[in-house]
């Protein structure tokens, strides 16, 4: 359920698309925080998420059950000389030091908001969750984009191999143009499909060269065909080499395997229908849960 302030959430208008997207399947409710008590939507559930600067939802004076799970999604964190900061994705990524190697690029998706935030927080909830079913206790988790954003990079301070072997450092392990201007990614890291990517290519001369900052020879060749010619040559032949697909083409390719994952496994049909558990009893708190888990309200007051 999301709980939303009088007037609805901007997104909706400037991004309905996206607005749909990021809240299919939840119910939604209005709150003036400024004028009304908490709607019981709130103060009954089994989980909460806020979205609010730090020290906000204090002063609202919400007064959650004591089983119940509150998790606070930052930018910065709970502390520290930025916790009180606007921001959005991009300034988290750069506080996180993760943009270091490709800045002035952008990246392609929101890392900070939807992994080191929204799926950390799933991660976190879970957790608490789980601790709740041994200890019979609620708490609070806080979730930080940022330091979120940092720990999926922080491996890289103990040293690499080379210098930003994952960020176009080396010639094995790059996208590279096509003749008609579409992309072609080459990811062979380990020596076993860069000399299988070499000898496709006959070029055993650079067998010995993977890991060479860049290969003028290769970025050459690979503009003379084709991205779907490269594919028919180098696809499914282990030389980690794939398309740069535009999303629509992603959404087409994908669209089979997604309904593939949706079939059921043999047997599940059975399982599905019974509503029971193995000892033949059913399953505790379904309803409740169905009633109650995963309300959330975004910023504002």
């Amino acid at each position: 359920m999301k709980v939303e302030p009088p007037g609805g959430d901007p997104v909706e208008a400037t991004a309905p698309g996206w607005y749909a997207a990021l809240n299919e399947g939840k119910e939604r409710i209005t709150w003036d925080a400024r004028a009304e008590p908490p709607p019981a939507a709130v103060t009954e559930a089994d989980v909460v998420l806020e979205g609010f600067r730090p020290g906000v939802f204090e002063r609202l004076g919400i007064d959650l059950r004591p089983e119940a799970i509150l998790c606070s999604i930052t930018g910065y964190g709970a502390s520290g000389r930025h916790a009180h900061e606007a921001g959005h994705d991009l300034n988290y990524l750069g506080y996180a030091g993760v943009l270091a190697d490709t800045a002035p690029a952008l990246p392609p998706v929101q890392v900070a908001d939807l992994c080191a935030g929204a799926q950390a927080a799933v991660i976190e909830v879970l957790a608490a969750l789980l601790d709740r079913s041994r200890t019979g206790r609620g708490g609070r988790v806080v979730v930080s984009m940022t330091l979120g954003a940092h720990r999926f990079a922080a491996h890289r301070l103990r040293g690499e191999p080379l210098p930003r072997l994952l960020t176009g450092g080396a010639a094995c392990y790059r996208i590279y143009e096509t003749a008609d201007g579409r992309y072609l990614t080459v990811a062979a890291l380990e020596p076993k499909f860069w000399a299988c990517l070499c000898e496709l290519l006959d070029r055993p001369e650079l067998v010995d060269r993977a890991f060479e900052p860049r290969l003028t020879e290769l970025e050459e060749l690979f503009r003379t065909r084709t991205l779907a010619d490269w594919l028919e040559l180098l696809e499914g032949r282990d030389t980690c080499v794939g398309p740069v697909l535009t999303l629509e083409e992603a959404a087409a390719e994908l669209a089979e395997l997604d309904r593939d994952e949706a079939q059921p496994a043999a047997g599940a049909e059975h399982e599905a229908e019974g509503g029971e558990d193995e000892h033949g009893q059913d399953e505790p708190g379904d309803e409740k849960r169905a009633a109650h888990d995963g309300r959330s309200f975004g910023d504002g007051a």
